[in-house]
């Protein structure tokens, strides 16, 4: 899953407690692309979390505060 940069600018614009709004979006196409519904994903496991959609999460929040650093 790659983003365009129309779509890096939209995240990097978000307050960071906006972010939630784009859980059936940005969150489901990242769940979808990375296998995060797999038990045996590793992507799940090395964000220490056990469920899809905490990943995501963790995944939505690391790249927010990467395009804003």
């Amino acid at each position: 899953m790659v983003l365009d940069d129309e779509q890096k600018i939209a995240v990097k614009a978000m307050w960071e407690e906006d972010l939630i709004a784009s859980h059936f979006s940005l969150g489901m196409a990242i769940r979808n692309a990375f296998g995060l519904h797999k038990a045996d994903s590793k992507l799940l496991v090395s964000c220490g979390v056990i469920d899809h959609d905490d990943a995501s999460w963790v995944i939505i929040k690391a790249l927010w505060h990467g395009l804003n650093k």
